[in-house]
Parts: C-alpha cells; sequence; structure tokens
C-alpha cells in the first residue's frame, strides 16, 4: 500500500472551527461518498449500508448481526429475554453507533432528512438492545445519556421532511410527539425537573416557534370555524380542546 500525503487534500478544502463542513463527491468505485472535514483531517463514509463499508460477520453490521442472533437464538429454544449480550459486544456496538452518528450529522447538514431518520432509529435500536440484554449494568445504561439527543435529531429530520414537503401541520405534530418522547425518558430517569432546561427540548420548541407562523391561513380559519361550530352547539368540552389548539397554532392576543 503506498503512501499518500494529504496535505494537499486538506489546503484544498481547509478547516473552518464553528462549523459542520460535509460534501457528496463520486467515488473511485463510482458511488458517492459524504466527507465530513475534522480539524486534523476528512472522514470519508459510505452513503449507504455501514458508513466504513465493512461487512462484520458478513452482514450490514453488528446491530444486524447481533439481532439475527437473537433470531437464531429464539429459534433455538431460548426466550429473547434471555438473550445476554457481554461487555464486549456491547462495546463493539457502540463503536460502530459512533461511525452512524457522524453520518446522520453529516445527512442534515446536506439536508438528506430521511438518511437522517434512518441511521438515528437504527441507533436507538441498538440502545434498546444494550439497555435490554447487556449482561452488566454500565452497558445498560451507558448509551442512555444519548437518547434525548438521538430523539431530537430524529425529530428535526422528521420535522424539517415534513416543512420541505409544505406540510407545516405534520412538522407541528411531529415536534410535539417528538418533545414528548423526550419527557418520557426524562420521566424514566426520575429527572423531570431538568426537562424544561434540557438543550434538546429548547431546540425543538424553538424549531416549533419559528414553524407556527407558517401554517396557511386557512388551517387558521378552519380551527376558528370549528370552535364557533362547538360552542354554538354547547359542546363546551370540544371548544376547550379546540381553543387549545388553536391557542398553539396562533400565539397572538
Amino acid at each position: 500500500m503506498s503512501e499518500i500525503d494529504l496535505s494537499g487534500l486538506l489546503q484544498e478544502w481547509p478547516y473552518e472551527p464553528g462549523r459542520i463542513q460535509v460534501r457528496r463527491i463520486n467515488g473511485q468505485d463510482g458511488r458517492p461518498k459524504i466527507q465530513l472535514r475534522v480539524e486534523l483531517g476528512v472522514l470519508q463514509m459510505e452513503e449507504h449500508g455501514r458508513p466504513d463499508g465493512a461487512r462484520p460477520e458478513g452482514m450490514d453490521s453488528l446491530l444486524e448481526y447481533q439481532l439475527d442472533r437473537i433470531d437464531r437464538y429464539s429459534q433455538g429454544g431460548g426466550t429473547e429475554s434471555s438473550f445476554a449480550l457481554s461487555s464486549a459486544e456491547c462495546s463493539a456496538l457502540r463503536d460502530e453507533s459512533v461511525l452512524y452518528y457522524h453520518r446522520y450529522v453529516a445527512m442534515f447538514v446536506l439536508e438528506e432528512y430521511q438518511a437522517v431518520i434512518r441511521d438515528t432509529t437504527r441507533n436507538l435500536q441498538v440502545f434498546d438492545l444494550c439497555k435490554n440484554h447487556a449482561v452488566e449494568e454500565d452497558d445498560r445504561r451507558s448509551m442512555e445519556q444519548f437518547r434525548p439527543y438521538v430523539l431530537m435529531m430524529r425529530t428535526r429530520a422528521e420535522a424539517s421532511e415534513a416543512i420541505k414537503n409544505q406540510k407545516p401541520k405534520i412538522a407541528l405534530a411531529v415536534l410535539d410527539a417528538g418533545l414528548e418522547l423526550i419527557k418520557s425518558v426524562f420521566e424514566e430517569w426520575g429527572r423531570v425537573e431538568d426537562y424544561e432546561s434540557a438543550n434538546e427540548v429548547m431546540l425543538l420548541r424553538g424549531m416549533r416557534e419559528i414553524l407556527v407562523p407558517k401554517l396557511p391561513v386557512s388551517e387558521h380559519y378552519e380551527l376558528r370555524q370549528r370552535l364557533q361550530a362547538a360552542i354554538d352547539a354547547e359542546n363546551y368540552e370540544l371548544a376547550a380542546i379546540l381553543r387549545d389548539e388553536l391557542r398553539q397554532v396562533d400565539p397572538g392576543p
């Protein structure tokens, strides 16, 4: 294997502190590659499959390999709940998840939101796998600290995809659902008091506040019409619900 000096490449694409620099290139194999500029070089990733192009145990990823092991274990008479992952196996899954983290961050910059949804959902599967099957308590808990962040990134991608498709109401619903999922994590941790100040929550709420004025006038009109009809019918319970919904999409007086 010949030695290659990367100085020319790095000078042609200088690092800019504080900015996530991403680009898509055509690889020598004819497939697109994603490049992420970091301070000391460039990370290059496959667009599909495992980011480094590896096929551990002949599978698309270690996650797929472990899920296949669970299936074979169950078919052999074992119960899924008794399937166990060693510390070494959990460590390998964590390392693999970092590869997907780099890619979904890069894909978000490229506005490839479906790819972000794919990779964040995949990493959440790893969190669940280790949480449910790791032998050691530390391995069951080690990735849980990142769950709010990954949920936030997936929610941002889902909402951004809806906005791109000119569906602001769906985007609002997605943001609300994501906030509820993150809240459930803090509740499970017994740290509900930290929910409101969490960076992930503030980011999604900020996105929601920006999005609300983009709702078409017809949405406001429809809600006001339904509210008036509920009041006329003396259906005050429905009126209260509609009034609350209108308040969410129309924060004005």
